[in-house]
Protein backbone atom coordinates (compact mmCIF):
# COMPACT_ATOMS: atom_id res chain seq x y z
CA UNK A 1 0.00 0.00 0.00
CA UNK A 2 1.29 3.20 -0.34
CA UNK A 3 -1.20 6.44 -0.31
CA UNK A 4 0.67 8.26 -3.50
CA UNK A 5 -0.56 5.16 -5.68
CA UNK A 6 -4.28 4.78 -3.41
CA UNK A 7 -5.29 7.99 -3.64
CA UNK A 8 -3.13 10.84 -4.97
CA UNK A 9 -2.86 9.20 -8.55
CA UNK A 10 -5.83 7.92 -8.82
CA UNK A 11 -7.65 11.49 -9.41
CA UNK A 12 -7.17 13.07 -13.03
CA UNK A 13 -3.95 14.94 -12.96
CA UNK A 14 -5.63 18.26 -14.22
CA UNK A 15 -8.61 17.77 -11.07
CA UNK A 16 -8.21 20.89 -8.24
CA UNK A 17 -6.91 19.26 -5.02
CA UNK A 18 -6.09 22.44 -3.17
CA UNK A 19 -7.22 25.52 -2.70
CA UNK A 20 -4.42 27.72 -1.15
CA UNK A 21 -4.95 31.20 0.57
CA UNK A 22 -2.04 32.72 1.89
CA UNK A 23 -1.50 35.30 5.02
CA UNK A 24 -2.12 38.37 2.35
CA UNK A 25 -5.33 36.94 0.88
CA UNK A 26 -3.53 35.45 -2.39
CA UNK A 27 -5.24 32.63 -3.78
CA UNK A 28 -3.74 29.48 -5.98
CA UNK A 29 -5.47 26.34 -6.74
CA UNK A 30 -3.68 23.12 -7.31
CA UNK A 31 -4.02 20.21 -8.85
CA UNK A 32 -2.75 16.46 -8.49
CA UNK A 33 -0.75 16.09 -11.47
CA UNK A 34 1.09 19.12 -10.08
CA UNK A 35 1.02 18.01 -5.99
CA UNK A 36 2.01 14.32 -7.74
CA UNK A 37 5.13 15.60 -9.54
CA UNK A 38 6.26 18.33 -6.71
CA UNK A 39 5.80 15.46 -4.24
CA UNK A 40 8.17 13.67 -6.54
CA UNK A 41 10.66 15.83 -7.08
CA UNK A 42 10.86 16.61 -3.16
CA UNK A 43 11.28 12.90 -2.65
CA UNK A 44 14.29 12.88 -4.45
CA UNK A 45 15.91 16.04 -2.59
CA UNK A 46 14.70 14.20 0.94
CA UNK A 47 17.02 11.18 -0.21
CA UNK A 48 19.89 13.01 -1.42
CA UNK A 49 20.03 14.12 2.05
CA UNK A 50 20.40 11.02 3.91
CA UNK A 51 16.39 10.17 4.50
CA UNK A 52 15.41 6.59 4.37
CA UNK A 53 12.62 4.63 4.64
CA UNK A 54 11.49 4.54 8.34
CA UNK A 55 13.52 7.79 8.95
CA UNK A 56 11.85 10.88 10.54
CA UNK A 57 11.55 14.18 8.77
CA UNK A 58 10.01 17.34 10.62
CA UNK A 59 7.57 20.14 9.85
CA UNK A 60 7.53 23.68 11.11
CA UNK A 61 5.35 25.10 8.33
CA UNK A 62 1.79 26.62 7.93
CA UNK A 63 -1.52 26.17 6.56
CA UNK A 64 0.99 26.36 2.55
CA UNK A 65 1.03 23.47 0.00
CA UNK A 66 4.81 23.16 1.06
CA UNK A 67 3.41 21.50 4.16
CA UNK A 68 1.41 19.12 2.05
CA UNK A 69 4.27 18.58 -0.06
CA UNK A 70 6.35 17.03 2.81
CA UNK A 71 4.02 14.86 3.74
CA UNK A 72 3.23 13.34 0.11
CA UNK A 73 6.93 13.34 -0.29
CA UNK A 74 7.51 11.37 2.69
CA UNK A 75 4.50 8.78 2.31
CA UNK A 76 5.50 8.19 -1.52
CA UNK A 77 9.56 7.09 -0.37
CA UNK A 78 8.15 5.89 3.01
CA UNK A 79 9.18 8.33 5.69
CA UNK A 80 7.65 9.34 8.63
CA UNK A 81 6.26 12.88 8.65
CA UNK A 82 6.27 14.58 12.26
CA UNK A 83 4.33 17.57 11.60
CA UNK A 84 4.69 20.18 14.34
CA UNK A 85 2.66 23.46 15.01
CA UNK A 86 4.23 26.52 13.66
CA UNK A 87 3.73 28.26 17.35
CA UNK A 88 5.91 25.32 19.09
CA UNK A 89 8.97 26.88 21.08
CA UNK A 90 12.60 25.59 21.15
CA UNK A 91 11.21 23.68 24.05
CA UNK A 92 8.81 21.73 23.08
CA UNK A 93 10.51 21.29 19.85
CA UNK A 94 13.99 19.97 21.58
CA UNK A 95 11.25 17.74 23.51
CA UNK A 96 9.99 16.05 20.07
CA UNK A 97 13.38 15.74 18.86
CA UNK A 98 15.10 14.08 21.70
CA UNK A 99 12.40 11.52 21.62
CA UNK A 100 12.31 11.37 17.44
CA UNK A 101 15.68 12.00 16.68
CA UNK A 102 14.60 13.41 13.21
CA UNK A 103 16.84 12.95 10.04
CA UNK A 104 15.73 16.12 8.52
CA UNK A 105 13.53 19.01 9.08
CA UNK A 106 11.82 21.08 6.13
CA UNK A 107 10.71 24.45 8.01
CA UNK A 108 9.66 28.44 6.98
CA UNK A 109 12.86 30.24 7.29
CA UNK A 110 10.99 32.52 9.97
CA UNK A 111 10.83 29.60 12.81
CA UNK A 112 14.41 28.15 12.10
CA UNK A 113 15.56 30.33 15.02
CA UNK A 114 13.10 27.69 17.29
CA UNK A 115 15.05 24.47 15.60
CA UNK A 116 17.10 22.40 17.70
CA UNK A 117 20.94 22.68 16.89
CA UNK A 118 22.20 19.98 14.89
CA UNK A 119 19.09 19.02 13.26
CA UNK A 120 19.94 19.79 9.18
CA UNK A 121 16.69 21.40 7.56
CA UNK A 122 15.76 22.54 4.28
CA UNK A 123 13.99 26.06 3.88
CA UNK A 124 11.67 27.52 1.71
CA UNK A 125 14.30 29.03 -0.42
CA UNK A 126 15.75 25.42 -0.83
CA UNK A 127 11.98 23.71 -1.89
CA UNK A 128 11.61 26.78 -4.41
CA UNK A 129 14.87 25.37 -6.03
CA UNK A 130 13.48 21.95 -5.75
CA UNK A 131 10.11 23.41 -7.64
CA UNK A 132 12.03 24.97 -10.03
CA UNK A 133 11.77 22.93 -13.40
CA UNK A 134 14.53 25.40 -14.86
CA UNK A 135 17.16 23.48 -12.30
CA UNK A 136 18.69 19.79 -12.23
CA UNK A 137 16.55 17.91 -9.79
CA UNK A 138 17.40 14.96 -8.18
CA UNK A 139 15.74 11.43 -9.27
CA UNK A 140 12.84 11.16 -7.20
CA UNK A 141 12.73 8.38 -4.81
CA UNK A 142 10.58 5.45 -5.93
CA UNK A 143 7.01 4.50 -4.52
CA UNK A 144 7.75 2.12 -1.91
CA UNK A 145 5.33 -1.02 -1.16
CA UNK A 146 4.51 -0.13 2.09
CA UNK A 147 2.71 -2.73 4.86
CA UNK A 148 -0.26 -1.53 7.12
CA UNK A 149 2.06 -1.29 10.01
CA UNK A 150 4.88 0.73 8.78
CA UNK A 151 5.47 4.07 10.54
CA UNK A 152 3.35 6.90 8.74
CA UNK A 153 3.17 9.98 10.47
CA UNK A 154 3.72 11.09 14.21
CA UNK A 155 1.49 13.46 16.43
CA UNK A 156 2.49 14.36 20.27
CA UNK A 157 -0.46 14.53 22.76
CA UNK A 158 -1.60 17.94 23.86
CA UNK A 159 0.04 17.25 27.36
CA UNK A 160 -3.02 18.45 28.84
CA UNK A 161 -1.85 16.85 31.64
CA UNK A 162 1.62 15.55 31.67
CA UNK A 163 4.59 15.84 29.40
CA UNK A 164 3.30 15.54 25.44
CA UNK A 165 3.85 11.76 24.21
CA UNK A 166 4.37 10.90 20.28
CA UNK A 167 2.09 8.97 18.84
CA UNK A 168 3.08 7.08 16.12
CA UNK A 169 0.23 6.30 13.17
CA UNK A 170 0.58 2.97 11.05
CA UNK A 171 -0.14 3.39 7.03
CA UNK A 172 -3.41 2.04 7.65
CA UNK A 173 -4.33 4.73 9.47
CA UNK A 174 -4.23 7.14 6.17
CA UNK A 175 -6.86 4.85 4.28
CA UNK A 176 -8.51 4.29 7.53
CA UNK A 177 -9.84 7.71 7.74
CA UNK A 178 -12.60 6.52 5.23
CA UNK A 179 -14.53 5.85 8.03
CA UNK A 180 -14.74 9.16 9.32
CA UNK A 181 -14.50 11.05 6.42
CA UNK A 182 -17.81 9.77 4.79
CA UNK A 183 -19.91 9.32 8.26
CA UNK A 184 -18.99 12.69 10.50
CA UNK A 185 -16.57 15.04 8.25
CA UNK A 186 -19.40 14.36 5.63
CA UNK A 187 -17.68 15.88 2.44
CA UNK A 188 -18.38 14.99 -1.18
CA UNK A 189 -17.47 14.58 -4.59
CA UNK A 190 -16.63 17.79 -6.09
CA UNK A 191 -17.15 20.07 -2.71
CA UNK A 192 -15.08 22.04 -0.97
CA UNK A 193 -14.08 21.22 2.40
CA UNK A 194 -12.48 23.46 5.25
CA UNK A 195 -10.44 21.97 7.93
CA UNK A 196 -8.60 24.84 9.69
CA UNK A 197 -6.96 23.32 12.26
CA UNK A 198 -3.33 24.32 11.96
CA UNK A 199 -0.34 21.18 11.54
CA UNK A 200 0.79 19.33 13.99
CA UNK A 201 -2.51 18.29 15.18
CA UNK A 202 -4.00 14.78 14.56
CA UNK A 203 -6.81 16.77 13.32
CA UNK A 204 -5.70 18.66 10.43
CA UNK A 205 -2.88 15.33 9.77
CA UNK A 206 -6.50 13.23 9.11
CA UNK A 207 -8.41 16.43 8.19
CA UNK A 208 -6.85 19.30 6.42
CA UNK A 209 -6.66 17.45 2.93
CA UNK A 210 -6.47 13.12 3.67
CA UNK A 211 -10.35 13.20 4.49
CA UNK A 212 -11.62 15.68 1.87
CA UNK A 213 -9.78 13.57 -0.63
CA UNK A 214 -10.77 10.55 0.31
CA UNK A 215 -14.65 12.04 -0.34
CA UNK A 216 -13.35 13.27 -3.73
CA UNK A 217 -13.68 16.88 -2.49
CA UNK A 218 -10.81 20.09 -2.99
CA UNK A 219 -9.14 21.09 0.39
CA UNK A 220 -8.91 24.52 1.70
CA UNK A 221 -5.57 25.96 3.22
CA UNK A 222 -5.35 29.03 4.51
CA UNK A 223 -2.21 30.58 6.01
CA UNK A 224 -3.47 33.33 8.02
CA UNK A 225 -4.64 34.07 11.63
CA UNK A 226 -8.64 33.80 12.61
CA UNK A 227 -10.65 36.69 11.89
CA UNK A 228 -14.46 35.86 12.40
CA UNK A 229 -15.54 38.37 9.32
CA UNK A 230 -12.83 36.98 7.14
CA UNK A 231 -13.85 33.45 7.69
CA UNK A 232 -17.03 33.81 6.84
CA UNK A 233 -15.89 35.63 3.54
CA UNK A 234 -13.99 33.33 2.52
CA UNK A 235 -16.23 30.60 3.18
CA UNK A 236 -18.87 32.45 0.65
CA UNK A 237 -16.05 33.11 -1.70
CA UNK A 238 -14.41 30.10 -2.14
CA UNK A 239 -18.06 28.37 -2.19
CA UNK A 240 -17.15 25.86 0.82
CA UNK A 241 -19.41 23.26 1.35
CA UNK A 242 -18.06 21.47 4.50
CA UNK A 243 -16.66 23.90 7.34
CA UNK A 244 -14.38 22.01 10.53
CA UNK A 245 -13.32 24.44 13.03
CA UNK A 246 -12.56 24.10 16.77
CA UNK A 247 -14.97 24.87 19.17
CA UNK A 248 -13.41 28.19 20.44
CA UNK A 249 -13.74 28.94 16.38
CA UNK A 250 -17.14 28.75 16.52
CA UNK A 251 -18.04 30.57 19.59
CA UNK A 252 -16.19 33.98 18.66
CA UNK A 253 -17.76 33.34 15.09
CA UNK A 254 -20.70 33.43 17.19
CA UNK A 255 -20.35 36.11 19.36
CA UNK A 256 -18.42 38.76 17.17
CA UNK A 257 -19.14 38.00 13.60
CA UNK A 258 -22.74 38.92 11.63
CA UNK A 259 -23.85 35.60 10.53
CA UNK A 260 -25.90 35.37 7.93
CA UNK A 261 -27.14 32.17 5.35
CA UNK A 262 -24.24 31.37 3.14
CA UNK A 263 -25.43 29.35 -0.20
CA UNK A 264 -22.92 26.90 -0.17
CA UNK A 265 -22.32 25.96 2.96
CA UNK A 266 -24.03 22.64 4.13
CA UNK A 267 -22.07 20.81 7.03
CA UNK A 268 -20.61 22.18 9.97
CA UNK A 269 -18.31 20.14 12.20
CA UNK A 270 -16.21 20.03 15.61
CA UNK A 271 -13.91 18.07 17.41
CA UNK A 272 -11.47 18.54 19.93
CA UNK A 273 -13.50 19.31 22.96
CA UNK A 274 -17.33 19.66 23.35
CA UNK A 275 -19.58 21.60 21.89
CA UNK A 276 -21.97 23.60 23.98
CA UNK A 277 -25.54 23.16 22.83
CA UNK A 278 -26.58 27.08 23.05
CA UNK A 279 -23.93 27.43 20.21
CA UNK A 280 -25.14 25.13 17.93
CA UNK A 281 -28.32 26.10 18.24
CA UNK A 282 -27.25 29.95 17.54
CA UNK A 283 -25.43 28.55 13.87
CA UNK A 284 -28.77 26.18 12.94
CA UNK A 285 -31.07 29.58 13.90
CA UNK A 286 -28.57 31.54 11.90
CA UNK A 287 -27.05 29.97 9.30
CA UNK A 288 -29.51 27.26 9.07
CA UNK A 289 -26.85 24.63 9.74
CA UNK A 290 -26.17 23.03 12.96
CA UNK A 291 -23.01 21.88 13.75
CA UNK A 292 -22.10 18.35 14.15
CA UNK A 293 -20.34 17.51 17.28
CA UNK A 294 -17.57 14.59 16.81
CA UNK A 295 -15.16 12.54 19.33
CA UNK A 296 -11.62 11.13 19.28
CA UNK A 297 -8.27 11.50 20.67
CA UNK A 298 -4.88 11.67 19.07
CA UNK A 299 -4.30 7.66 19.74
CA UNK A 300 -7.23 6.60 18.49
CA UNK A 301 -8.25 8.65 15.48
CA UNK A 302 -12.29 9.45 15.29
CA UNK A 303 -14.64 7.35 17.59
CA UNK A 304 -17.97 9.01 17.41
CA UNK A 305 -19.84 11.33 15.85
CA UNK A 306 -22.96 13.23 14.38
CA UNK A 307 -23.80 11.63 11.40
CA UNK A 308 -24.21 14.12 8.49
CA UNK A 309 -27.98 13.13 7.73
CA UNK A 310 -28.52 13.67 11.53
CA UNK A 311 -30.27 16.97 12.53
CA UNK A 312 -31.89 16.13 16.69
CA UNK A 313 -32.23 19.21 18.47
CA UNK A 314 -32.57 17.06 21.37
CA UNK A 315 -29.36 15.89 20.23
CA UNK A 316 -27.68 19.24 20.74
CA UNK A 317 -24.37 19.16 22.78
CA UNK A 318 -23.54 15.23 22.23
CA UNK A 319 -20.64 13.88 21.03
CA UNK A 320 -23.02 11.70 18.53
CA UNK A 321 -22.82 8.07 17.88
CA UNK A 322 -19.84 5.06 17.63
CA UNK A 323 -19.37 5.47 13.86
CA UNK A 324 -20.03 2.37 12.11
CA UNK A 325 -18.18 -0.77 12.99
CA UNK A 326 -16.07 1.30 15.32
CA UNK A 327 -16.83 -0.74 19.28
CA UNK A 328 -17.52 1.49 22.36
CA UNK A 329 -18.69 0.39 26.11
CA UNK A 330 -19.19 2.70 29.21
CA UNK A 331 -17.73 1.16 32.35
CA UNK A 332 -17.95 2.89 35.49
CA UNK A 333 -18.73 6.25 33.58
CA UNK A 334 -15.71 6.23 31.62
CA UNK A 335 -15.90 5.09 27.81
CA UNK A 336 -13.95 2.49 26.68
CA UNK A 337 -12.55 1.38 22.95
CA UNK A 338 -12.39 -1.86 21.46
CA UNK A 339 -8.99 -0.98 19.71
CA UNK A 340 -9.78 -3.31 17.41
CA UNK A 341 -12.72 -2.08 16.32
CA UNK A 342 -10.97 1.31 14.98
CA UNK A 343 -9.08 1.19 11.69
CA UNK A 344 -7.25 4.55 13.02
CA UNK A 345 -6.07 3.30 16.42
CA UNK A 346 -2.14 3.89 16.85
CA UNK A 347 0.63 1.65 16.96
CA UNK A 348 2.77 2.65 19.27
CA UNK A 349 4.13 6.13 21.61
CA UNK A 350 7.57 7.04 20.49
CA UNK A 351 8.88 5.24 23.63
CA UNK A 352 8.26 1.77 22.62
CA UNK A 353 5.05 1.50 24.65
CA UNK A 354 2.30 -0.55 22.73
CA UNK A 355 -1.38 -0.89 23.70
CA UNK A 356 -1.37 -4.69 24.60
CA UNK A 357 -5.11 -4.90 25.82
CA UNK A 358 -8.62 -5.15 23.91
CA UNK A 359 -10.32 -2.27 25.75
CA UNK A 360 -8.39 1.63 25.50
CA UNK A 361 -9.81 3.44 28.47
CA UNK A 362 -10.55 6.68 27.21
CA UNK A 363 -9.93 8.78 30.48
CA UNK A 364 -12.92 10.73 29.12
CA UNK A 365 -16.38 10.37 31.39
CA UNK A 366 -19.36 9.97 29.26
CA UNK A 367 -22.97 9.26 29.71
CA UNK A 368 -24.45 6.87 27.26
CA UNK A 369 -28.16 7.14 26.42
CA UNK A 370 -30.74 4.33 25.23
CA UNK A 371 -30.66 5.21 21.58
CA UNK A 372 -26.64 5.12 21.47
CA UNK A 373 -25.68 8.66 21.95
CA UNK A 374 -22.95 9.61 23.77
CA UNK A 375 -22.54 12.86 26.39
CA UNK A 376 -19.41 14.26 27.28
CA UNK A 377 -19.12 14.49 31.38
CA UNK A 378 -15.38 15.65 31.49
CA UNK A 379 -11.94 13.69 32.19
CA UNK A 380 -12.09 11.38 35.01
CA UNK A 381 -8.88 14.09 36.42
CA UNK A 382 -11.29 17.20 35.55
CA UNK A 383 -14.34 15.67 37.95
CA UNK A 384 -15.35 17.85 40.60
CA UNK A 385 -15.97 15.77 43.32
CA UNK A 386 -18.43 18.42 46.15
CA UNK A 387 -20.62 17.41 48.93
CA UNK A 388 -20.92 13.60 47.52
CA UNK A 389 -21.78 15.60 44.05
CA UNK A 390 -19.62 14.72 41.00
CA UNK A 391 -19.28 17.78 38.30
CA UNK A 392 -17.92 18.06 34.88
CA UNK A 393 -16.39 20.42 34.51
CA UNK A 394 -18.07 20.95 30.93
CA UNK A 395 -21.50 21.66 32.14
CA UNK A 396 -20.57 24.38 34.43
CA UNK A 397 -18.82 26.07 31.27
CA UNK A 398 -21.45 25.49 29.12
CA UNK A 399 -23.98 27.34 31.35
CA UNK A 400 -21.32 30.00 31.75
CA UNK A 401 -20.90 30.60 27.79
CA UNK A 402 -24.41 30.68 27.46
CA UNK A 403 -24.52 34.22 29.44
CA UNK A 404 -23.78 37.17 27.05
CA UNK A 405 -21.23 38.39 29.19
CA UNK A 406 -19.14 35.41 28.74
CA UNK A 407 -16.33 35.29 26.27
CA UNK A 408 -14.70 31.83 27.39
CA UNK A 409 -14.81 30.30 31.07
CA UNK A 410 -12.88 27.26 32.99
CA UNK A 411 -14.11 25.24 35.56
CA UNK A 412 -12.02 23.41 38.20
CA UNK A 413 -11.74 22.16 41.57
CA UNK A 414 -11.09 24.50 44.47
CA UNK A 415 -10.30 22.83 48.21
CA UNK A 416 -12.87 23.57 50.83
CA UNK A 417 -13.24 22.47 54.32
CA UNK A 418 -16.43 21.38 54.41
CA UNK A 419 -17.41 19.93 50.91
CA UNK A 420 -14.52 18.94 49.92
CA UNK A 421 -14.28 20.77 47.01
CA UNK A 422 -16.28 23.54 45.62
CA UNK A 423 -16.76 24.40 41.74
CA UNK A 424 -14.33 27.60 40.94
CA UNK A 425 -14.49 29.68 37.51
CA UNK A 426 -12.58 31.78 35.69
CA UNK A 427 -13.66 33.62 33.27
CA UNK A 428 -13.10 35.87 30.12
CA UNK A 429 -15.57 38.32 29.50
CA UNK A 430 -16.76 39.88 26.49
CA UNK A 431 -14.71 43.08 25.19
CA UNK A 432 -18.08 45.40 26.58
CA UNK A 433 -18.24 44.07 29.85
CA UNK A 434 -15.53 44.98 32.99
CA UNK A 435 -15.44 42.79 36.05
CA UNK A 436 -17.32 43.45 39.03
CA UNK A 437 -18.47 41.80 42.30
CA UNK A 438 -22.50 42.31 40.91
CA UNK A 439 -21.73 40.38 37.55
CA UNK A 440 -20.10 37.64 39.60
CA UNK A 441 -23.24 37.00 41.35
CA UNK A 442 -25.27 37.26 38.29
CA UNK A 443 -23.39 34.67 36.98
CA UNK A 444 -23.65 31.92 39.52
CA UNK A 445 -27.43 32.81 39.86
CA UNK A 446 -27.40 32.30 35.95
CA UNK A 447 -25.68 28.27 36.46
CA UNK A 448 -28.28 27.75 38.65
CA UNK A 449 -30.96 28.88 36.31
CA UNK A 450 -29.34 26.42 33.58
CA UNK A 451 -28.10 23.65 35.80
CA UNK A 452 -28.52 22.09 38.61
CA UNK A 453 -27.66 24.00 41.28
CA UNK A 454 -24.95 22.25 43.22
CA UNK A 455 -22.69 22.86 40.21
CA UNK A 456 -22.88 26.44 40.47
CA UNK A 457 -19.35 28.30 41.22
CA UNK A 458 -18.73 28.96 44.62
CA UNK A 459 -16.01 31.10 43.56
CA UNK A 460 -15.66 33.29 40.30
CA UNK A 461 -12.80 34.84 38.88
CA UNK A 462 -12.31 36.57 36.25
CA UNK A 463 -8.99 37.01 33.62
CA UNK A 464 -7.72 38.42 30.22
CA UNK A 465 -6.86 34.90 29.10
CA UNK A 466 -7.08 31.35 29.64
CA UNK A 467 -3.80 29.33 29.79
CA UNK A 468 -4.61 26.77 26.42
CA UNK A 469 -2.72 23.93 24.99
CA UNK A 470 -1.92 25.46 20.99
CA UNK A 471 -4.32 23.29 19.67
CA UNK A 472 -6.89 25.75 21.77
CA UNK A 473 -7.33 23.05 24.64
CA UNK A 474 -7.65 24.40 27.64
CA UNK A 475 -5.05 23.56 30.38
CA UNK A 476 -6.78 22.91 33.29
CA UNK A 477 -4.07 21.44 35.28
CA UNK A 478 -2.45 25.14 35.57
CA UNK A 479 -5.45 26.64 36.31
CA UNK A 480 -5.76 24.22 39.67
CA UNK A 481 -2.25 24.16 39.98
Amino acid sequence: MNFIEDVVERFPSARPALIEVDAEGGRRVHHFGELFARSAGLSGALASRGVERGDIVITLIGSRVEWVLTMLACWRMGAVALPCNPQLRRKDLELRARVANPKLAVAETKYLSELPDGIPYMEMADLARVFDEDLPQETPAPIERLDPGDPAAIVFTSGTTGEPRGVVYPQRYLGGQRLQAEHWFGARKGEVAWCTAAPGWSKSTRNAFVAPWLGGAVAVLHDGRFDPTERLRLCEELGVNVLCQAPTEYRMLAKQADLAPIPSLRRLVSAGEPMEPEVIRFFRERLGVPIGDGYGQTETGAVSGVRPDEDDPEHDGSMGRPLPGIETRVVDGELQLRAASSPTFFDHYLDGERFEGEWWSTGDRVREEDDGYLWFEGRNDDLILSSGYRIGPFEVESALVSHPAVAEAAAVAAPDPERGSIVRAIVVLSEDRAPSDELARELQEHVKAQTAPYKYPRIVEFAADLPKTTSGKIKRAELRG
